[in-house]
């Protein structure tokens, strides 16, 4: 059987260490999954096209490779579209495919017609046809090379009748297509840093996902120059919780110890992060930058000077450059400030805290400890996020992935599928609010049918609840008619999908339930019936918020009074 231009896209594929694509069947796929079938890619056939996205974007954020996936014409390449923005709001390599009508139906407004070039503009840094066999070696590079170079989404789209024919020539440069590799800054600007630090007297480094691979180099510095270490929520699995330099985590996800020290300090130190919430930064002119995004530098902050580089061979240098530091008063302080802060979420993750319900705080707390020590977790958005991330004490070698740009509801499972697909003997745990899991759950057949021993956990508390906070916080009464909802057993779900369910209401038996239900065999669902009222730590609160919480609550009691 000869070539078609679908085997030269799967062969390259598999070429450049892909290993499965996901994907839900459709007729203008069926050349690609016949050329998958005869590949040793692996084809998991999803319950919805978001989830393939999702699995894909799940996979390039843990592993920094290429993640594929692949929808049919029209809505199955639509319903693509929201999942890929995971992977593009997250800077992770992912191809997307989208099958369509042979040519010769191609503006006769024909069943399914869209028009996928454009529909992908905006998610993609790169999207074409492929309109002929002779096109396609060299349209399959660019797309590849795109989406490794600009770390985000590159979309062909696929008619039925060029993929199922003959192909000419093989893709170009397929060595040349892999993960970008690190820039050096240079070395004039590494002198400029270790100046300012050494003139420095309180300095505080915040680490984001691009210090990843630097742990060594954030260590050293941070004993050099006696400076805490801080995080976002990207940067917190760099780290041990219990590392005596890491301090936690900024903003809402973070600590009261790190927003004072953010605001005391004399040179705030942000190495691969692209923070978004400026109201957590400092206002002075103290930030100087290191990263390897040039569109990052200086747009968050009072930014005095910026580094062009990679954030590990960056350190490494500026520790041959910086002067050691000997006064530890200030580090000692924010450590004091840390454990003072730690006891506090100590006693709020305490399952006794309550005799007779379970606090959302100690779901996180228990999956957390009870999790192997190399567990990847995948957090859904809204309430539960803050639950995950401010309780959770994660090893130093778990991984945390999470839609920390997008900020979309209902990703955690498919991120979770695509990321256990990887390794089905590693731990990935999936902790999703009600509402998130409520949109996407067809995605735990994906799990049971291909085998992905994924562990869902499910904050059960029957509403949006972070919709309710964030009504309360600009005065408004929230509207609990649209945030509220009944929900379905999960525990029966998960057993008539052919995987384990749990359910535990009683703080007794929560660690117990958790801890069975991480140690089964297959995929699983833990409904954890949570309090609906409980209110999340504030590291920081304006005052105008203050007086937009109090409108709030008298509007509430005037509705409650009043049956408004």
């Amino acid at each position: 059987m000869s070539q078609t231009v679908a085997d030269m896209l799967v062969g390259t594929l598999e070429q450049i260490g892909v290993k499965q694509i996901f994907a839900l069947i459709g007729d203008s796929l069926n050349p690609l999954a016949d050329a998958v079938r005869r590949s040793g890619i692996e084809w998991i056939g999803v319950r919805h096209e978001e989830g393939a996205a999702l699995a894909a974007a799940g996979q390039a954020k843990l592993s920094g490779r290429l993640g594929v996936c692949a929808g049919t014409t029209g809505p199955g390449s639509t319903h693509l579209v929201a999942g890929l923005y995971e992977a593009s709001r997250d800077h992770a390599p992912v191809l997307a495919l989208s099958g369509d009508m042979p040519r010769q139906l191609q503006g006769t407004d024909y069943i399914q017609t869209t028009k996928p070039d454009l529909l992908f503009r905006d998610v993609a840094l790169y999207t074409e046809t492929i309109a002929s066999p002779a096109q396609a070696p060299a349209v399959i590079h660019n797309a590849i090379a795109a989406a490794y170079a600009g770390r985000g989404v590159a979309h062909l789209t696929l008619p039925q009748d060029v993929i199922g024919a003959g192909a000419q020539g093989a893709a170009p440069g397929v060595a040349t297509l892999k993960p970008r590799g690190e820039i050096d800054a240079a070395q004039s600007d590494i002198v400029e840093i270790a100046r300012r630090i050494d003139q420095a007297g309180k300095v505080v480094i915040m680490c984001g996902a691009g210090c990843h691979g630097a742990a060594q180099e954030l260590r050293a510095l941070s004993d050099r120059l006696k400076a805490p270490l801080i995080h976002s929520v990207k940067g917190k699995d760099i780290m041990a919780y219990d590392d005596p330099r890491w301090m936690g985590g900024i903003g809402m996800i973070g600590t009261k110890a790190v927003y004072d020290a953010v605001m005391r300090c004399d040179l705030l130190l942000m190495a691969g992060t692209d923070y978004p919430y400026a109201n957590f930064l400092p206002t002075r002119p103290v930030v100087v930058q290191i990263d390897e995004r040039a569109e990052v530098l200086g747009r968050r902050a009072p930014t005095v000077f910026a580094a062009l580089g990679s954030v590990r061979p960056t350190l490494a240098r500026l520790l041959q450059q910086v002067g050691a530091k000997s006064d530890a008063g200030f580090f000692n302080e924010v450590t004091r400030a840390r454990h003072k802060w730690d006891e506090m979420l100590d006693r709020q993750s305490d399952p006794a805290r309550s005799k007779d319900r379970i606090h959302p705080q100690a779901v996180a707390r228990a999956v957390g400890d009870l999790a192997a020590g190399d567990a990847v977790f995948t957090f859904d958005t809204g309430l539960n996020t803050l639950w995950s991330a401010n309780w959770i004490r994660q090893s130093g070698a778990q991984r945390i992935i999470g839609s920390f740009n997008n900020a979309a509801v209902g990703t955690a499972l498919g991120q979770a599928n695509g990321i256990q697909a990887l390794d089905r003997a590693r731990q990935v745990i999936a902790l999703c609010g009600d509402g998130g899991f409520n949109m996407l759950m067809c995605e735990f057949l994906t799990a049971v049918h291909h085998k992905l021993p994924v562990k869902v956990v499910v904050y059960n508390n029957s509403a949006f609840g972070l919709i309710h906070l964030e009504a309360e916080s600009i005065g408004l009464a929230p509207f609990e008619k649209g945030i509220q909802f009944p929900n379905p057993d999960f525990a029966a779900l998960a057993q008539a999908c052919g995987g384990r369910g749990f359910k535990v209401e009683n703080p007794a038996a929560l660690r117990d339930t958790i801890g069975e239900a991480l140690a089964c065999e297959g995929p699983a669902i833990v409904d954890a019936v949570v309090a609906a009222d409980e209110l999340p730590n504030l590291p920081h609160v304006e005052f105008a918020e203050i007086a937009h919480f109090a409108q709030a609550k008298i509007r509430e009691a005037v509705l409650a009074v009043t049956g408004g």
